[in-house]
C-alpha cells in the first residue's frame, strides 16, 4: 500500500531530513514525497509555519501522512496539533510511534534531530509507515470523541 508523505523541517531539521528523505525516496512504500522543508541550515523560516503548511496539507487529503523534523519535534507536533483534523504526535522509541497510529490514529509524526540519531529515526520512521489505523478496534470510540469535541467546539468560540 503506498502511502503519499509530505515532510518538512525547520533549520534544525535540515541534516535529519535529508538522511531520511534519501531513505524515503527510494521505499516502495511510498508513493509521492513532497518536501515542505527549508532548503538549508541558513533558511530561518520559523518552524511553526513548515508544521502548519504540512499539516493543512494532510488535512485536505493532498498527502496521507505528514513527517515534521525540528530540534526536538515538540514545537512541530505543536503547530500541527492547531489545525483542526490532525492528531500529530512527537515520538522517539517503537513502542509511541506504533500507538500513535494504533491507538490514537495520528496522521504526522513529528521527530527531533537534536534528540534522536539517524539510525534510530530510521528504524521509527520505518515501523511508522507499516502501520495503519484499524477504525472497528476498541481506539475508534476514543479517537471519535476528539474529533466530536473539535468538530462542536469547546464553549470558547
Amino acid at each position: 500500500m503506498n502511502i503519499s508523505l509530505a515532510i518538512g523541517c525547520d533549520e534544525a531539521g535540515v541534516g535529519l531530513r535529508d538522511y531520511l528523505r534519501g531513505k524515503i525516496q527510494n521505499d516502495p512504500r511510498v508513493g509521492e514525497l513532497t518536501d515542505f522543508g527549508v532548503p538549508t541550515k541558513q533558511d530561518r523560516t520559523p518552524y511553526p509555519r513548515v508544521g502548519l503548511a504540512v499539516a493543512e496539507d494532510v488535512r485536505e487529503g493532498k498527502h496521507g501522512r505528514g513527517l515534521l523534523i525540528c530540534g526536538t519535534g515538540i514545537g512541530m507536533a505543536i503547530s500541527a496539533n492547531k489545525v483542526p483534523g490532525i492528531r500529530a504526535t512527537t515520538a522517539h522509541d517503537i513502542y509511541s510511534v506504533e500507538r500513535s497510529v494504533l491507538s490514537n490514529n495520528c496522521q504526522i509524526l513529528a521527530l527531533g534531530a537534536r534528540v534522536l540519531a539517524p539510525e534510530l529515526a530510521w528504524t521509527l520512521v520505518d515501523r511508522w509507515l507499516d502501520l495503519r489505523f484499524d477504525a472497528s478496534s476498541a481506539s475508534s470510540e476514543k479517537v471519535q470523541l476528539i474529533s466530536d469535541y473539535e468538530k462542536e467546539g469547546n464553549g470558547h468560540e
